[in-house]
């Protein structure tokens, strides 16, 4: 390394995903000067790749659409899902922020809103559930609004985008999903695609930005013309304290060192350890099969820092957000975890495990999934699971990365990537499950299914289940039998969007040590040890905490917190 090169600002934020974004818009609309520095040479983080869902109960958009909810039934709500591990002093701070949250960003930057005026939360018989208007999402972002920028927002997914397109849930998806049945779907795809055409050819990336990616992109946007300077590919090495005060960070750049000295403090969110081999080894469960979805540079890098200091890790029911995926293996040999999301809820699928029988109410969220299929594997078995369904299912709904008619549905066939067979013994024999075990479920199944019921597992009986399945079936959405073959499966494992467990932090975002909070020092996003303590009470639960204690966090920095939350 070459000698350290000094560099000085108000407040040094280590991760550009929604966390650190949030963190340095806040603080540089406040009057201080920010730098990001990021370890890829991308900006975006794990954001950039979400469904971009932000739970915030009271938000101010969703009130305008109508929405009339309370924090103390969001409270009541997160009491009921999080139990012994429900965080008072914090989960009112985020309940208290997340609604100004919003309203700061939608008045003072780029950051516009949609209202989730239809997405229940994900337990309906708990008390204090919402059954609506408690999410928000970003507006649709032209890219062409960057300007030279855009070559830092990191690229969508081949996995989970059409072609590199950006697909929206809601209204966008389902016109995807239904553009051969609903000429006015076919309208919006033709439009949607014929743009993306013209943007690859010109532009050589999507432009059409939905999602994350719109969120991210809003952000780069709210924080370029606020003066915040990024610097990427500069990983943060070490912290700097003198004192007993964090003044600072070291970061990697080309091969040299550089040491930023701050005013303020630092504020890390890096996105967890996802990929920390040996942490994971040491917490997640069933390690050696597990894939994640997140990207490839959150190695853990901000829990390192925080230990080498003094502070701490924070733990709750569960170390990671989990969601079951299937690996496709692409004709170039890369490999890729693809997330099962939308298709688990709707009618005529199930889940079986290696001997045939079923383990879960797959309508439930992914979360929920994963931990059914862990604790329904025996020891020294690798928990996986085969997603049961049929042909003409597969051509109405996709199933996993196989997209629904009319894209092609032979080379997921021929890759191997879904298994198929003429009868469910047949399939059973390709998939390497029990045969009896899966004839004898399927039977089961189908006697149920044929009345619009699931008395085992009650598939369709909360708003949640029944906004995952398919609104046109009737008696139940959820629920159709599966008893016309061919048959088909997918085999599905667990894995993540991220971490859970993380950096132990007070309702100020302040990082805790053996004596308190460590002066000048803030974790936010999946750094932070998660406010929902191990548990997925909503879809949005990653970036709605993200965005609200990163606001706090440029809040503090900027000693402008109305009092310690």
């Amino acid at each position: 390394m070459t000698p350290a090169v000094a560099n000085d600002c108000d407040l040094l934020v280590i991760g550009s995903g929604a966390a650190g974004l949030a963190a340095a818009v806040t603080a540089a609309h406040h009057g201080l000067r920010v730098i990001v520095a990021e370890k890829d040479a991308v900006l975006g983080g794990t954001t950039a790749w979400s469904g971009g869902w932000i739970w915030a109960p009271g938000n101010p958009v969703c009130a305008r659409a109508g929405t009339r909810d309370t924090t103390e039934a969001a409270e009541t709500y997160l009491r009921a899902v999080l139990g012994n591990h429900f965080d008072p002093p914090r989960v009112r701070a985020f309940l208290d922020f997340a609604p100004r949250m919003v309203a700061f960003f939608e008045t003072h930057t780029a950051l516009a809103f949609e209202p989730g005026s239809h997405i229940p939360d994900t337990y309906g018989h708990l008390p204090g559930a919402g059954t609506g208007g408690r999410s928000v999402i970003a507006a649709p972002y032209d890219g062409r609004g960057l300007g030279p920028l855009i070559a830092l927002l990191r690229r969508p997914l081949r996995e989970t985008s059409f072609w590199g397109l950006p697909i929206q849930a809601g209204a966008d998806l389902r016109a995807f999903m239904t553009m051969t049945r609903d000429p006015r779907a076919a309208l919006h795809v033709g439009r949607r695609m014929t743009r993306h055409l013209w943007d690859l050819a010109r532009h050589g990336r999507a432009m059409q930005l939905r999602n994350g990616s719109a969120l991210v992109a809003r952000l780069i946007r709210s924080a370029a013309d606020l003066g915040v300077e990024f610097r990427t590919a500069s990983p943060a090495l070490r912290l700097v304290e003198e004192g007993g005060r964090i003044t600072g960070a070291v970061l990697g750049a080309g091969g040299a060192e550089v040491t930023i000295h701050t005013r303020r403090g630092v504020v890390l969110a890096s996105g967890g350890f996802p990929h920390d081999g040996a942490r994971r080894a040491a917490e997640f469960p069933d390690n050696a099969v597990h894939r994640t979805l997140a990207v490839p540079t959150a190695t853990g890098d901000g829990l390192r820092m925080v230990e080498a200091v003094g502070g701490r890790e924070g733990r709750g029911n569960s170390p990671g957000a989990w969601c079951p995926v299937s690996v496709v293996r692409w004709p170039d040999g890369r490999e890729a975890p693809f997330p099962h999301i939308i298709e688990r809820g709707k009618p005529g699928i199930i889940a079986v495990l290696p001997d045939g029988r079923r383990f879960c109410n797959e309508g439930l969220g992914y979360h929920d999934f994963v931990e059914a299929l862990l604790r329904s594997t025996p020891p020294g078995r690798p928990p996986e699971a085969w997603l049961i369904a049929t042909r003409a299912f597969q051509r109405r709904y996709g199933l996993g990365i196989s997209r629904p008619f009319p894209v092609p549905l032979g080379p997921w066939l021929r890759r191997g990537y879904l298994k198929s067979g003429a009868t469910p013994e047949a399939l059973a024999t390709a998939c390497g499950i029990d045969p009896a075990g899966l004839g004898a479920t399927l039977d089961a199944w189908n006697r149920d299914a044929a009345r619009g019921e699931d008395p085992a597992f009650g598939r369709g009986t909360t708003p949640y289940m029944r906004l995952q399945g398919d609104a046109a079936h009737r008696p139940n959405p959820c629920v159709a039998p599966i008893d016309r073959p061919p048959y088909l499966a997918v085999r599905v494992v667990p894995g993540s969007f991220g971490t859970f467990a993380g950096v132990a932090t007070d309702a100020a975002a302040r990082v805790i040590g053996d004596d308190g909070p460590i002066p000048g020092l803030y974790a936010a996003g999946t750094d932070m040890a998660s406010v929902m303590g191990g548990f997925y009470p909503a879809g949005g639960i990653n970036l709605g905490p993200a965005l609200t204690f990163g606001h706090i966090a440029g809040l503090a920095a900027a000693g402008l917190l109305e009092e310690t939350p």
